[in-house]
């Protein structure tokens, strides 16, 4: 068990790869913190947990609203008095569509949930995690706009997607001197509703990509599942990786070095 004792939070947690990571690090001891936007799947997620015998809590939370966040952290403040883990993974496609046809309103959308929302879980993590004398923060970033860039539509996402990683390496360097480890995973294709998302116009613009031998050559083609993200949260946010901040790790099965 290697997180008894340690408090976890982990936004996004109501599907796809936050589920998964939430219920993984449940399973490994850690009391789990559940943030999402919608309280119904998080408080299904926490009666699972607790039926495996670990506690959680359930927060509603948008990550890119400064109230909704400081009261989410006030709420881990006063059950728990400390933070050790936090899994900044809430993230959105957005509308995947032409620079020239894009909204302002669509790319502010993006970078509201995707890098505010990422800035503020941390914002509000270092202060616990000060208090409990250090602590592990994972961002899930991407392989799109890191590796990989051939999406067509998907200049905004990528644009969040790299800024999560330049914003990891800033992090993982200046939160040192608090034994706060700071790390990125850039997960490739996932079994993840996150790919429901609205793309106009992007089929003037796509580029034609064939791959010789299927796209994510490790899986013959088959998505990766959100148990593969979670393991590698796990040991990033255990003692095992002690001495890894600052590093970014590819969870994709070989995808990204095909294109």
């Amino acid at each position: 068990m290697y997180f008894d004792g340690k408090i976890a939070i982990v936004t996004g947690a109501g599907s796809g790869i936050g589920k998964g990571t939430a219920l993984h690090l449940a399973k490994l001891g850690a009391t789990v913190v559940a943030v999402g936007r919608s309280l119904e799947p998080l408080e299904e997620l926490v009666a699972t947990i607790s039926e495996g015998g670990t506690r959680a809590l359930a927060i509603a939370a948008d990550v890119s609203d400064e109230a909704d966040m400081q009261a989410a952290f006030d709420q881990v403040q006063e059950q728990f008095g400390r933070l050790d883990i936090l899994f900044a993974n809430a993230g959105i496609n957005g509308t995947w569509t032409p620079i020239e046809d894009m909204s302002p309103a669509d790319w502010d959308e993006v970078m509201a949930v995707n890098l505010r929302g990422t800035f503020l879980s941390v914002h509000r993590a270092i202060p616990l995690m000060r208090k409990a004398g250090g602590g592990a923060i994972v961002i899930n970033s991407s392989i799109n706009g890191t590796r990989t860039f051939t999406l067509p539509g998907t200049s905004a996402y990528c644009a969040t997607k790299a800024g999560q990683v330049a914003f990891t390496k800033s992090a993982a360097l200046e939160l040192a001197r608090y034994r706060i480890r700071v790390n990125a995973i850039c997960p490739g294709r996932i079994e993840s509703n996150i790919h429901d998302n609205p793309k106009p116009g992007t089929e003037k613009i796509a580029i034609r990509i064939e791959y010789p031998d299927g796209d994510i050559p490790l899986t013959g083609g088959v998505s990766g599942k959100p148990e593969d993200v979670a393991e590698v949260v796990a040991f990033l946010a255990s003692d095992a990786s002690r001495h890894v901040t600052g590093s970014v790790i590819f969870v994709d099965g070989a995808q990204s070095l095909m294109i």
